[in-house]
């Protein structure tokens, strides 16, 4: 008897974390990896791969148990993913003339829009939240040599 796949969502992730977690672990053989005692520059993202790649084995597994929860895999939001992936771009070209602050506002504010929960109270509350926890983790944390404002304020 053919295994059934019962829930899609479960064996779509499935197949992408076992996909991503052998391409860590084959690129990190490029790299020495040493052993448990010495562990070269390799060791991490080759194991770390390789325990992504067997979560996702038991991921698809488990969607196609008897038992699995039957779910569809729906069409992804292309909008969406369309202003998540745009407000990436829009921050990696706002950072360095407008510093880390204007460009991460820009970024929480764009990636909003492709929420269907958009609302800018909670867009501008998210923005402040994450802008003081990166100023505080990246330029006072480990003291990251990003500008923090434009050339022009600072």
């Amino acid at each position: 008897m053919k295994p059934h796949i019962r829930n899609q969502k479960d064996f779509a992730a499935g197949l992408v974390y076992v996909v991503a977690g052998l391409g860590f672990a084959l690129g990190a053989l490029n790299y020495k990896l040493g052993d448990a005692a010495r562990m070269g520059p390799g060791w991490f993202p080759f194991w770390v791969g390789l325990i992504l790649a067997v979560v996702g084995a038991l991921n698809i597994a488990a969607s196609v148990r008897v038992r699995a929860e039957n779910e569809k895999l729906e069409r992804p939001d292309i909008r969406a993913m369309a202003w998540v992936l745009g407000a990436v771009v829009v921050f990696g070209l706002l950072l360095q003339p407008l510093g880390l602050i204007l460009s991460l506002i820009a970024l929480v504010l764009v990636s909003s829009l492709g929420s269907h929960e958009f609302g800018w109270k909670g867009a501008l509350v998210n923005a402040a939240v994450l802008t003081l926890f990166s100023v505080g983790a990246f330029i006072y944390g480990i003291h990251l040599q990003i500008p923090m404002w434009p050339a022009f304020v600072s």
